[in-house]
């Protein structure tokens, strides 16, 4: 059974120049390339806050699969605006400008109808806000938060009681290591699994993801590309991917979030295909089976151990 899940983060208006060209004012935000993603495999709620001047029309083939806005409030301003560029290296962007608009005066309200989620995706915004989420929501089957730098530096007490009430965290090598201040990626995993969380997913850009657990290590390697359009929303893809998955199987062991950590890497690897969420909302359920099967012959060999 497909269960439904919430993810709380932002609804944006991107403007991104890439060696391969540019895109001004499209679709953005954590909230809406999660939404993307994850639609692809289960029904997806949204919270979040856009401006009177944001063009919500442009979400309408997103509503049709199946994702619900109905937590997403207008008020009075500006939209969320960012506007990046990336160089020769795609894994660093370059931020130019960031009005963040109605989204700094950002407070969660999670409708009625939306608090019996039982995945739960927190993306990036302040830990304070992340934290009053969880206060809203009754008894979710896992919830999963994102973070970045800034917050690292400015919320780390609110990051670190969040880390407390959350079952996975997903941020990329960097985050990890400025986080618990270790360089070894299997000690800041074992770091952060030690103030609560069980699952800990570090994101290698063009090289991958690795998921840690009390146990056991998975590795995920990117998929070999040979044109990448646009990096912006690669990780909030992934984590639809990832939590989209698992809503749609409604299973948590071990084996299944394996297997999500490769969806996730599949709808990153579409993601980043073209500009803003173009390409995820091009791709059709056999495209997402076909990358999956691609990914698997990709890391599958037969062992020949001498005894």
């Amino acid at each position: 059974m497909t269960h439904p899940v919430l993810v709380v983060g932002s609804v944006a208006l991107d403007s991104v120049e890439t060696p391969f060209g540019k895109a001004d004012n499209v679709i953005g935000g954590s909230a809406n390339f999660f939404s993307a993603s994850a639609s692809h495999l289960a029904p997806v709620r949204v919270v979040g806050v856009v401006g009177n001047d944001y063009p919500m029309h442009r979400l309408e083939p997103l509503i049709k699969r199946g994702v619900d806005f109905a937590g997403v409030e207008t008020a009075d301003g500006p939209s969320f605006r960012w506007r990046g560029r990336y160089r020769h290296d795609l894994n660093v962007a370059e931020t130019l400008e960031t009005h963040l608009g109605v989204f700094s005066n950002f407070h969660p309200k999670i409708p009625e109808q939306f608090r019996d989620a039982p995945f739960v995706f927190l993306g990036n915004i302040d830990p304070r806000l992340q934290l009053d989420v969880l206060d809203q929501v009754s008894e979710p089957t896992l919830v999963a938060c994102d973070t970045m730098n800034f917050w690292i530096e400015s919320r780390r007490p609110e990051l670190l009681e969040l880390l407390a009430r959350v079952d996975a965290i997903t941020l990329n090598d960097g985050e990890a290591r400025q986080l618990t201040e270790h360089f070894n990626l299997i000690k800041a995993a074992k770091w952060i699994m030690d103030r609560g969380p069980r699952l800990v997913i570090i994101k290698k850009g063009e090289h991958g993801a690795f998921m840690f657990t009390p146990t056991s290590v998975f590795f995920a390697p990117a998929y070999p590309l040979e044109e990448v359009f646009d990096p912006t929303g690669a990780g909030d893809s992934f984590a639809g991917g990832f939590m989209g998955y698992l809503a749609h199987t409604g299973d948590v062991s071990e084996e299944n979030l394996r297997r999500a950590v490769v969806y996730g890497s599949a709808m990153g690897s579409f993601a980043v295909e073209k500009f803003s969420v173009d390409r995820l909302l091009e791709i059709r359920p056999a495209d997402v089976t076909r990358r999956v099967r691609e990914f698997h012959r990709l890391v599958s060999f037969e062992a020949e151990i001498d005894a």
